[in-house]
């Protein structure tokens, strides 16, 4: 077999991660109410509702992206889609980001560990043309850092074992 991708890591904890606010779809306008004039114009502008894994970037005054808007949706549609916030892992630029926002512990959990879980890719026979995301989080505070990524690369190999062909999964491969 050719030689392993890394394992899913948070980002270590650096003053310079941008923030990810986590904006629910009924706390939007109190939300915008905090921010500079000009990046709450830009959210209205681009129409960004706060639906469950919608991303906008905010953009600092040299037209940077200094943190990111990303909507956790309604409570509802948090309990239909599990990892709605992992599609942030892939939106966003890289860099590193923190979450920032009201979430309870749960959620954070969940939301931490789907984005670990949004860089598995599987390109062992044919190199992706999109790499993964390049985009690091900060492990949120308060989550089981190290558990969380335990799990992560536990269903990273489970992902690798099943999209493997038999053919190349032999006693000294899986050895």
């Amino acid at each position: 077999m050719s030689s392993r991708p890394p394992m899913p890591a948070f980002a270590p904890p650096s003053p310079e991660a941008r923030p990810l606010h986590l904006v629910g779809s009924g706390g939007l306008e109190a939300f915008l109410a905090t921010l500079p004039p000009a990046q709450a114009a830009w959210l209205r502008a681009t129409g960004f509702e706060a639906g469950l894994g919608e991303v906008r970037l905010l953009p600092g005054p040299e037209g940077d992206p200094v943190a990111a808007a990303v909507g956790t949706g309604t409570p509802a549609a948090r309990q239909r889609t599990r990892f709605g916030l992992a599609k942030a892992a892939s939106a966003l630029p890289a860099g590193d980001w923190r979450l920032a926002g009201d979430l309870p512990p749960g959620e954070r959990e969940e939301a931490a560990l789907g984005w670990l879980l949004a860089g598995y890719r599987f390109d062992r026979y044919r190199p992706s043309a999109k790499p993964a995301p390049a985009a690091r989080l900060v492990a949120p505070e308060g989550v089981d850092a190290r558990r969380l990524e335990v799990i992560a690369a536990g269903e990273v190999l489970t992902r690798d074992l099943v999209n493997t062909p038999a053919s190349d999964l032999g006693p000294e491969e899986l050895e």
